[in-house]
């Protein structure tokens, strides 16, 4: 007897395990497969991604499937239309062997009208993406209202992606004596706020620690000056000549950029962003998965959904705007007992969230030099010594040409063909890295500051090139506040922390999860910020930013005063008005000094 048919799975569904070759449940497959057979009882739980989270929930629910009715029984929800696809082609591996048993994947990005009809022929399991689910469910193809089972997979990722709306709306349509299944690597507020508020008396579930990063796992980081990023991550990747793994970038235009430097620098990359067409994206997902591509340089939100086994490495190009994200990237190397390597690139500001990262994933960062130019020539030198070794010899094909090219080489020693062999390779990285500079930037400093942030706790994050974007059109800097269905708010931060109108709309999205808030003026003045947003989404505004931050400063948000009078400043107390009316007398001041010297200004400059 099976490990697997011990904890109660059917005959039929332990023969499609036997045949993947699976023999030992994992962690997260061992504690849930029986708690779902076994009991109705709404589960959270919490694991790193790459444990068997699809075979721990789909595995028991195929086995309490009934074949016979035709009608959805289970609705599983994923983040990104590849996890969606890869959890149906799963499920339909695991049903190998079950007569009559249907899955259908939908998701956004491709026509909608195969995915109905398919729909309406009648299936047991639905896969879906939150926001194509909700859109057919409001056209009334998407019956969800008799399933036994729900499953929010990547359940954190969902809600960092925008989702909470779509999620509630889909929550709401399906019965309450459904099992919900939720599967998250990390636990924040929201994911709380979803067992409170749709779950009856969860069990929860552990793997490992909340929050935390994959055991097998190294974590390493290098200090450099930002302007020499790309040039440590060139670097990296030539001491690791059999890299295979994903490079982490900020922003898609960021991402373009840097893969685009290493296809022309020639090596072996490509990009995956949201701008990519479904055809363009599984075909670079192809090449990737075949490895026919050593690295991949994406984003978050499109490596979302990803897997990809044997990666040896990440690498944080930037780390993320959200640090929880760092747990989804590095867990996506050191899969199935394999070591992994996961690597960020940092410069002098970024030594508190390395801290803040440590004590986050209960593991510590190893400080690395970033190799010099001789480290990266020695190690690709042994490379090849070592790849020419390993090669095997046709001695059938080659033996014909063997007798003329021991003609041509005969006037050289065996030391000589060595020397000419070699450098017919190696030529080309001596001669880029011939006077290379030291990248490393000045560590000492570094070092006493990261271990003052490891004593700290709070936080206080290091990084200017937070950039978000609006889907929407950007509203109007009008200082006449008060618009008619909208609440006014004050936030403590302005141009003085380089806050534009672009960064503020992408922080209200990213901190209210919402992606279609509707948002009124903004004014933003040297040290402070007004802006509306719409009545039905304010309440808890000021609840969504508490713990935010943005280019160093913790950020606060409050109910702007006066309401009556819009015109009027923020504060009652004179003593709270001082800082502001300074600022406005010194820019008076500025604009007087500016009128007097104008003339000057036009003048001829005396040397």
């Amino acid at each position: 007897m099976s490990m697997f048919s011990a904890m109660g799975l059917g005959d039929l569904v332990c023969k499609s395990v036997d045949g993947l070759g699976y023999e030992t449940p994992t962690p997260i497959q061992e504690k849930t497969i029986p708690a779902i057979l076994d009991s109705d009882r709404d589960i959270v739980a919490l694991s790193q991604t790459g444990t068997g989270k699809t075979a721990a929930f789909g595995l028991p629910i195929i086995d309490k499937i009934n074949t016979e009715n035709r009608k959805i029984q289970a609705l599983i929800l994923a983040p990104t239309r590849e996890l969606a696809r890869q959890i149906s082609s799963d499920l339909s591996i695991f049903a190998k062997y079950i007569k009559g048993f249907s899955v259908v994947p939908i998701y956004g990005g491709a026509d909608v009208y195969p995915q109905i009809k398919s729909l309406r022929s009648g299936c047991h399991i639905v896969v879906a993406t939150p926001g194509r689910a909700n859109d057919l469910i409001q056209r009334r193809v998407l019956d969800v209202s008799n399933i036994r089972w729900l499953v929010l997979d990547e359940a954190d990722e969902m809600l960092n992606m925008g989702f909470k709306e779509e999620l509630n709306k889909i929550i709401s349509q399906t019965p309450d004596g459904k099992q919900t299944l939720l599967f998250s690597a990390t636990m924040p507020r929201e994911i709380v706020n979803i067992s409170r508020n749709y779950m009856s008396n969860p069990l929860e579930l552990t793997i490992g620690t909340k929050n935390a990063g994959a055991e097998n796992v190294k974590h390493l980081f290098y200090v450099a000056q930002a302007r020499d990023r790309y040039l440590v991550l060139k670097r990296i990747v030539d001491v690791n000549p059999d890299i295979y793994g994903i490079v982490f970038c900020r922003t898609r235009n960021e991402t373009k950029e840097v893969a685009s430097k290493l296809m022309d620098d020639g090596y072996n990359a490509d990009t995956l962003h949201g701008d990519l067409t479904q055809p363009q994206r599984d075909y670079v997902m192809s090449r990737f998965r075949s490895k026919n591509l050593q690295i991949l340089v994406a984003t978050d939100v499109a490596a979302r959904g990803l897997d990809v086994n044997n990666l040896s490495h990440i690498i944080n190009y930037n780390l993320p705007d959200e640090l929880e994200a760092y747990v989804h990237r590095s867990g996506r190397t050191g899969r199935a007992g394999k070591e992994g390597i996961s690597i960020v690139i940092t410069h002098m500001r970024e030594h508190q969230k390395i801290a803040r990262l440590e004590k986050m994933i209960k593991a510590r960062f190893t400080k690395m030099n970033i190799p010099k130019g001789e480290d990266v020539c020695e190690r690709q030198l042994f490379h090849l010594i070592d790849k020419v070794k390993a090669t095997k010899v046709d001695h059938i094909h080659i033996g014909r040409y063997l007798p003329s090219i021991y003609q041509k080489l005969e006037t050289l020693s065996r030391e000589e063909i060595i020397q000419h062999f070699v450098s017919v390779e190696f030529n080309r990285f001596l001669e880029y890295y011939k006077n290379a500079p030291d990248l490393n930037a000045s560590s000492n400093k570094f070092s006493r500051d990261k271990q003052r942030g490891r004593e700290r706790d709070s936080w206080n994050e290091r990084d200017r090139s937070k950039k978000y974007s609006s889907d929407g059109p950007q509203p109007s800097r009008d200082r006449s506040f008060g618009n008619k269905g909208f609440k006014r708010f004050f936030i403590n931060i302005g141009k003085k922390d380089h806050l534009s109108v672009v960064d503020l709309i992408g922080l209200i999205k990213k901190r209210t999860h919402n992606r279609n808030i509707k948002i009124g003026t903004i004014d933003i003045s040297k040290s402070f910020t007004f802006f509306e947003i719409e009545s039905r989404a304010a309440a808890s505004i000021v609840n969504d930013f508490k713990g935010a931050n943005f280019n160093s400063v913790d950020v606060n948000v409050e109910t702007a005063q006066n309401e009556s009078n819009p015109n009027k400043g923020r504060f009652d107390n004179p003593a709270e008005r001082e800082p502001y009316k300074a600022e406005h007398k010194r820019k008076k001041r500025s604009k007087s000094n500016d009128s007097k010297n104008v003339g000057h200004r036009k003048g001829k400059r005396n040397y």
